[in-house]
C-alpha cells in the first residue's frame, strides 16, 4: 500500500505549507467578495444598473404603475366624450330630420287652411254633399298624415290665454267667463313635437272675473 511521504513537522512535500494557508479557488462566475453569481458579461451589459438597489427598483416599479394608472384615465375619459360626441351627433341628426318635417308641415298648413274655409263656405251656402265630403275626405287624409308625424291641433277655445301657443287678434267684452279666456277662433294652430309651428289665432275675453 502507497504512502504519501510528509516532511518532518507536518510539512507537505508539495511545499505550500498546511491546508488551509491555500489560497481559495474562485469558480468561474463567482464573486468571493460577495459571495453570489455574478455574471461577467451580464455586470457589463448592465453597467450602472448592476448596482441598483432594490427599494430603486422598487421606486420605478411604483413610477410605472402610476403612469400606467394616468394613461388608463385618460383612455377612460377619451372614451366617454366619444360617446358623448356619438350621442349628440345622433341627437342632432334626429333633430334636423325634425326641423325638415317641420318645415315640410309649415309649408302645407295653408292648403290645409283652404280645404278647412272650403268646408266652411260649402256648409253655409248648401253645396251638395257630395262635394262637402270629398273635400272632408281630402281634408282627413292630411290629419292623418300629420298625426303620423306627430303634428297635434291647438284648438284653445274656452281655454285660458297661453301667450306660448296663442295669439291675440281681438278682444270681446265677456262677463260670463273668466278675463283671458279665448272665447273664439280665427285659425287654428298646431305643434309639433312639442314644438309650436303656428299659434292659435284667438280672439281673448275681457271685463269678466279674474280667473
Amino acid at each position: 500500500m502507497d504512502r504519501k511521504h510528509r516532511a518532518p513537522g507536518g510539512v507537505d512535500p508539495s511545499g505550500l505549507g498546511p491546508r488551509e494557508d491555500r489560497p481559495a479557488e474562485v469558480p468561474f462566475g463567482v464573486s468571493s467578495a460577495e459571495g453570489g453569481f455574478t455574471d461577467p458579461e451580464l455586470e457589463q451589459d448592465l453597467g450602472a444598473e448592476f448596482e441598483f438597489r432594490g427599494d430603486q427598483i422598487e421606486h420605478e416599479l411604483e413610477a410605472a404603475r402610476e403612469e400606467a394608472g394616468r394613461h388608463l384615465e385618460t383612455a377612460q375619459r377619451l372614451q366617454a366624450e366619444f360617446d358623448n360626441y356619438r350621442k349628440r351627433v345622433a341627437r342632432e341628426q334626429e333633430d334636423a330630420l325634425r326641423r325638415a318635417g317641420q318645415r315640410i308641415i309649415t309649408e302645407v298648413l295653408p292648403a290645409l287652411d283652404n280645404l278647412e274655409r272650403a268646408l266652411a263656405h260649402a256648409g253655409e251656402s248648401g253645396e251638395s254633399s257630395e262635394f262637402v265630403a270629398g273635400v272632408q275626405m281630402v281634408r282627413q287624409q292630411i290629419l292623418d298624415v300629420f298625426a303620423k308625424e306627430g303634428v297635434e291641433r291647438i284648438d284653445p277655445t274656452g281655454q285660458p290665454f297661453d301667450p306660448t301657443e296663442h295669439q291675440a287678434v281681438g278682444q270681446a267684452q265677456r262677463d260670463d267667463v273668466p278675463e283671458g279666456t279665448c272665447v273664439d277662433m280665427y285659425q287654428c294652430g298646431y305643434r309639433m313635437h312639442g314644438r309650436v309651428l303656428r299659434p292659435a289665432a284667438v280672439v281673448v275675453s275681457a271685463g269678466g272675473p279674474e280667473s
